[in-house]
């Protein structure tokens, strides 16, 4: 299993970063809403629904929504100016907070309230457009972030979105598995540790500083990736969780098998889902 899992993100690693910088933006968008759909599909069991027909509809809806926010926000056009969101997009990524709050809610609180949203295969569709269809447009509100100056800027914002969720990803899992005893939240993943998630905050704080020694960041900058880091570190566990607690409810190990070790593309953009629309408003108001 693990060797399978390093051999997976060994290939799916450098992959990942060609597309974030070296793909155009339109060709990058196009190559997230694949993943978003596929991810759309992966959602399909975790709403109760086995037959292809309604999965193939679920993931029609997805693709709809997407391509209709393509077409009604210019993917080139999501900032008025450096570090300012267009209001639309501003609306939208605070719309994916209000969920990932609630979820929060539904997560630490599960089962109480599962015996509601379980019955409406409708309500957990919701759950899954309002989970995969903002990722996609905050990869997109970071990709394109100065994109006419500079059109490596978005690229490495958002890589080190995927820096500090892989590192934290890698730090809880060794981390976990070596010394973890004290369970995180055992209703809904009781794989998960409470030393293992102090373990990939860590693991990502390291990484983000040796990233910004190499590219010359200031103390200042420091002073505000840090903070930021333990944010979204501590986040990537909410969409982590928020995952099993539907595939527990569904009673599905895995939501996917396209990448071996690792599960489906869910499985691998969990942590990214929760994170990437609230890492593009901190770099909005923040900046750094």
């Amino acid at each position: 299993m693990l060797k399978q899992r390093i051999i997976t993100a060994l290939i799916l690693a450098p992959a990942t970063i060609l597309a974030i910088f070296y793909l155009s933006l339109s060709s990058f968008a196009a190559i997230m809403l694949a993943v978003m759909a596929i991810g759309a599909w992966e959602w399909g069991p975790l709403m109760g629904c086995a037959s292809k027909r309604y999965r193939v509809a679920f993931v029609s809806g997805t693709l709809i929504l997407i391509m209709a926010l393509w077409h009604l926000l210019t993917i080139d056009q999501l900032w008025l100016a450096p570090k300012v969101l267009l209001t639309q997009v501003n609306v939208l990524l605070w719309l994916a907070v209000v969920w990932w709050l609630l979820s929060a809610g539904l997560t630490l609180l599960y089962p109480r309230f599962s015996a509601f949203w379980s019955r409406h295969r409708s309500v957990r569709g919701v759950f899954g457009w309002l989970t995969l269809v903002p990722t996609w447009l905050a990869f997109m509100v970071l990709r394109s972030s100065e994109y006419g100056t500079d059109t490596y800027h978005g690229a490495q914002l958002l890589m080190f979105l995927f820096l500090m969720v892989w590192s934290a990803d890698v730090g809880a899992y060794f981390v976990g598995k070596s010394i973890g005893k004290h369970k995180l939240l055992p209703n809904v993943s009781p794989g998960k540790t409470l030393e293992g998630f102090i373990g990939g905050v860590l693991c990502a704080c390291i990484t983000v500083l040796i990233a910004g020694y190499f590219i010359d960041w200031t103390f200042e900058q420091y002073k505000i990736v840090i903070p930021v880091t333990i944010l979204i570190t501590t986040i990537s566990v909410l969409g982590d969780l928020n995952e099993s607690m539907f595939k527990r409810q569904a009673g599905v190990k895995d939501s996917g098998s396209i990448l071996p070790g690792h599960g489906g593309v869910l499985d691998r953009i969990d942590s990214l889902t929760a994170t990437a629309p609230i890492y593009a408003l901190c770099y909005s108001y923040l900046g750094w």
